[in-house]
């Protein structure tokens, strides 16, 4: 079955970098659009990147947008979200979201806290 898992989430402070992997199993990761959302308790789940198959065409949400890069490894299966600058706003559950055969999978995500 379908499986995402995240990792690389913490504890941070304004200014650094963080780098967030999902490493999928269980359906053909090169052929899938994937995407990192992120999610702070009681607001709605809102897209930061996405990134197709291929991994040539990347879209990213105005607030990430410049402080981000999502990549992909289709060797390894992996999916990346590199970012920098980090600020208390972008403290959330990060998650990995596959589209695969027109259904959505979701990871169990990784947290990141982001201090001033």
């Amino acid at each position: 079955q379908v499986q995402l898992v995240e990792s690389g989430g913490g504890l941070a402070q304004s200014g650094d970098s963080l780098r967030l992997s999902c490493a999928a199993s269980g359906f053909t990761f090169s052929r899938s659009d994937m995407s990192w959302y992120r999610q702070v308790p009681g607001e709605e789940r809102e897209l930061v990147a996405r990134i197709n198959s291929g991994g040539g065409i990347t879209t990213y949400a105005k607030s990430m947008k410049g402080r981000s890069t999502i990549s992909r490894d289709n060797v390894e299966d992996t999916l990346y979200l590199q970012m920098t600058n980090l600020k208390p706003d972008d403290t959330a559950v990060y998650y990995c979201y596959a589209l695969v055969s027109g259904r959505g999978y979701w990871g169990q995500g990784t947290q990141v806290i982001v201090s001033s």
